[in-house]
């Protein structure tokens, strides 16, 4: 049962690391570029605008 609950707490000290650091990342991601298109690009496409394709 030891072993079970030192997973566990490894488990949650995972879970808890990848949120923090994805949070941070995202915010640093935010500032620099943003996470979004603009509304006009959103509208044309993101396969047009991006990538320079069209989907038939």
């Amino acid at each position: 049962m030891d072993q079970f609950k030192l997973q566990v707490i490894g488990v949650a000290a995972t879970v808890v690391f990848t949120g923090v650091m994805t949070f941070i990342l995202l915010m640093v991601t935010k500032a620099l570029v943003g996470l979004r298109v603009g509304e006009e690009e959103e509208r044309e496409g993101l396969d047009i605008v991006l990538h320079g394709e069209q989907v038939f």
